[in-house]
């Protein structure tokens, strides 16, 4: 049996607005115990998303000596995002955040819309759990 995306995503996946101050997107992390979420760009029926991460703010905040408060999401965010579908088996998932070399994805449906959030570490814990070959 392979474990898809689906069995080890993290949900509900977390949304901000693009306004959003980096200083409350990093406390919504803080308090979830996450490092990274979808922002909403979402205009009329057009479904788009970013992605804000710890290491965004790490980099483009604390390492360019910004203020989190005066500074908001929509201006660190990486956009656009490269998704995960739920259908994916994690090994597909980790050879993509590989050849991407990133670390977290959201995961939309068929729709467009994010229904989680995948990141490295879930996927560590996959194979933690269940050993690399069963997961395939």
């Amino acid at each position: 049996m392979a474990y898809t995306v689906r069995d080890y995503m993290n949900k509900p996946v977390i949304v901000v607005d693009p306004e959003t101050p980096v200083a409350s997107a990093l406390s919504i992390m803080k308090r979830r115990g996450i490092h990274s979420l979808v922002v909403d760009l979402t205009e009329g029926a057009k479904i788009a998303y970013g992605i804000i991460t710890t290491t965004d703010i790490r980099d483009k905040i604390a390492m360019a000596k910004r203020d989190p408060a005066a500074t908001n999401v929509g201006e660190i965010m990486t956009t656009p995002v490269h998704a995960a579908s739920p259908r994916w088996t994690l090994q597909q998932c980790a050879e993509e955040m590989y050849t991407l070399g990133i670390h977290h994805m959201p995961v939309l449906d068929d729709d467009g819309l994010a229904v989680g959030m995948i990141s490295a570490t879930d996927i560590f814990s996959a194979v933690e759990e269940a050993g690399w070959e069963s997961l395939g």
